[in-house]
């Protein structure tokens, strides 16, 4: 663990990319195999489920402490993270335990079948063998809360530097179902098992937002034009008669879509397809809002399938009969997904509508009306683009419609984690409702640090009520709120959510009774 502290001691320490990528080249260099496999899994999100409740080991720490259960939670607020507030109450340690982190993982995966007694013994044994650094690190993978600040560009260019494999190869074999008790760091890093199941999805392409002007795209003729469409993006892969559906956050939700499923069953071949899941109903394209109430469900009902039905817009292929076709041309692999397509017609996979238009100036209205129809704007392809892995500039554009914004007031503020644990960043904010404020969002971003300071001190002066660490303040501060869509929700006092809040500016020109009414934000929802 003493390796794997000094990285996370590192990485913490610096926001230079290129220190980052030598401090983890130094642990790779260092660490057992069983501990690079490790590494990555835990690098690339792939934690254990929490096998002990977080609220148990609170309640342990203060057992040993002996602070009061009101000073923790000061504690916990001015801190910002649980468990480097735990590894800080903890007195010093009177052991010295020296596990490996592969050692340590399999210590806390074996804990899910272990009694109450026998998770508190391991807990207190382990909280008196490790310093403070390696205690915090041991906190958050006890409780399932371990991540970094490291991209996974960052963390591919390290292993490309490090085994000298191709970073497209690396990132493909990164993907997929594997288990780091199941996998050796040679056969994950050198691509030994480059496609150990068939579910095993690509890297996606991805675009930029546009900044160009037309005349440096070239010509229009060289350009296919698409709605992008605010669903799931998904791959559809079938392989052996088998069916899986992946999201862009590499989570499988296969089971969410059986309808889907039933008809990728049907069609004839093995292929791999790219495009966005999406709720439509009567012709109309739904809200995302509703899209979303069909996620993390155990069980789908027949009535959930009735109301929000689902239907994919297919744009790529990327495997045909087990050849990876990514290297060809984008117009060669739609002449292949039309041929899939339009020879097995079903009632819910349909091909990606492609736009007609002879002359650039021709997008700008079809772009502007975009949100009449749920689109989030236009994606531009160059014709003779290959399916990238991740982001490559100029070959992919997507020119998505001004957001939609509105005026709310702040009413609720929490501190931040982190570096930004001493200030107030987490704020909440409501719009009028009659007389009476409504909450409406919340946003994290959007302000400058000179702003995120004077915003906290003014929370800190004007503080009406604390529930742990979120403070009540004075509905007085005024800001420009952007978002991408709105629907109706129940789980939210206004009766609507929208969709990737964040602060435009603060509106210091504006008072709270100059904050837009909820009933004509409602009228934003189509």
């Amino acid at each position: 663990m003493k390796h794997f502290a000094d990285l996370i001691n590192a990485l913490e320490s610096t926001n230079k990319t290129n220190a980052k990528i030598e401090a983890i080249i130094n642990y790779l260099e260092r660490a057992p195999d069983e501990d690079k496999v490790w590494f990555i899994a835990l690098f690339t999100g792939k934690r254990p489920k929490r096998n002990v409740s977080t609220n148990y080991m609170k309640e342990w720490a203060l057992e040993i402490t002996k602070i009061p259960f009101w000073l923790f939670q000061e504690s916990y607020s001015s801190v910002g993270d649980l468990g480097e507030t735990l590894s800080l109450i903890l007195p010093p340690p009177t052991d010295k335990i020296d596990y490996s982190l592969s050692q340590w993982m399999t210590h806390i995966i074996h804990l899910k079948d272990k009694t109450e007694e026998e998770k508190k013994e391991f807990v207190l044994h382990s909280w008196r063998g490790l310093d403070y650094t390696e205690r915090l690190i041991f906190n958050k993978l006890l409780g399932g809360s371990f991540r970094i600040g490291v991209s996974d560009k960052t963390l591919i260019n390290a292993l490309t530097k490090f085994s000298g494999q191709e970073s497209s190869i690396l990132t493909h074999s990164l993907m997929g179902k594997w288990q780091p008790d199941e996998i050796s760091f040679n056969e994950l890093i050198l691509a030994e098992k480059i496609n150990p199941d068939n579910s095993k999805p690509y890297p996606f392409c991805l675009a930029y937002p546009l900044e160009k002007k037309w005349e440096e795209l070239g010509a229009a003729s060289d350009w296919l034009v698409e709605y992008k469409w605010d669903g799931i993006r998904g791959q559809i892969i079938k392989r052996n008669d088998e069916v899986f559906i992946w999201s862009r956050g590499e989570e499988l939700i296969t089971n969410q879509f059986p309808e889907i499923v039933e008809t990728i069953k049907e069609k004839k071949g093995s292929f791999v397809l790219d495009g966005e899941i999406l709720a439509v109903k009567d012709g109309k394209i739904l809200n995302f809002n509703e899209l979303q109430k069909r996620l993390n469900r155990k069980t789908l009902t027949k009535k959930m399938r009735e109301e929000i039905p689902i239907q994919v817009f297919v744009y790529d292929m990327l495997e045909l009969e087990n050849n990876d076709l990514r290297e060809k041309s984008i117009s060669s692999r739609r002449a292949l997904l039309e041929e899939l397509l339009l020879n097995q017609e079903s009632e819910n996979i349909f091909l990606s509508q492609e736009i007609e238009f002879k002359k650039w100036e021709d997008l700008e209205e079809i772009r502007e009306h975009s949100r009449d129809i749920n689109s989030e704007g236009l994606m531009l392809k160059q014709k003779n683009s290959p399916y990238h892995s991740g982001r490559k500039k100029g070959d992919w554009w997507k020119w998505k419609i001004d957001p939609l914004t509105i005026d709310a007031v702040l009413i609720y503020a929490q501190k931040g984690s982190g570096r930004r644990s001493a200030y107030y960043t987490d704020y909440t904010f409501a719009v009028k409702k009659g007389d009476a404020l409504v909450t409406i969002a919340k946003a994290y971003s959007g302000l400058t640090d000179k702003e995120i300071m004077e915003v906290s001190r003014f929370v800190t002066k004007n503080a009406i009520e604390k529930f742990g660490p979120v403070r009540t303040v004075k509905p007085e501060l005024v800001f420009e709120i952007a978002f991408e869509g709105i629907g109706f929700s129940t789980r939210h006092k206004s009766g609507v959510a929208l969709r990737f809040p964040r602060i435009v500016r603060w509106r210091k020109d504006k008072t709270v009774n100059e904050i837009d009414d909820l009933e004509e934000i409602k009228k934003l929802i189509y």
